[in-house]
């Protein structure tokens, strides 16, 4: 797919929303990995925008694309925001999860959803760049 180039702004979410149904559309992938894929693009991406960007008090571009291999759908988001990875924030435990949301501790529950709507997860940092990296296995086709 082609990658596609867009303001570091929440109103490029819905832009990246489209891309990533057209991508998971055309990987084949079954309703709920499909909105795995989307919700954690989604996460990530809003992540990216306010805390790399908005809070750090700069403007930026986030830079998304879709791979597809016979195996699995890839998607990368790079941008030039504050480094961060997403990893290192701490997962809410199995107890905080069962708190009605206005006990919960505030932060950790969209990166806990990134890493269980795909099917696995990776962050990198280099040359200035952020870049996430989520990955979708594609249905296997069997011939014949």
């Amino acid at each position: 797919m082609k990658p596609i180039c867009l303001p570091a702004t929440l109103d490029s979410l819905d832009e990246i929303g489209k891309y990533v149904v057209a991508a998971t559309t055309e990987a084949g992938l079954d309703t709920k990995a499909a909105y795995g894929m989307r919700l954690a693009v989604d996460e990530i991406a809003t992540n990216i925008i306010t805390h790399g960007y908005e809070e750090a008090g700069r403007s930026g571009e986030i830079n998304l694309s879709g791979v597809l291999s016979d195996s699995s759908l890839t998607m990368v988001l790079e941008d030039t925001g504050i480094p961060f990875d997403p990893r290192s924030q701490a997962a809410p435990d199995e107890d905080d999860l069962c708190l009605p949301l206005e006990e919960r501790s505030i932060g950790g529950l969209g990166i806990f959803l990134v890493l269980k709507g795909v099917d696995d997860f990776s962050y990198e940092y280099a040359e200035g760049r952020n870049r996430n990296i989520l990955v979708a296995k594609r249905p296997l086709v069997v011939n014949g």
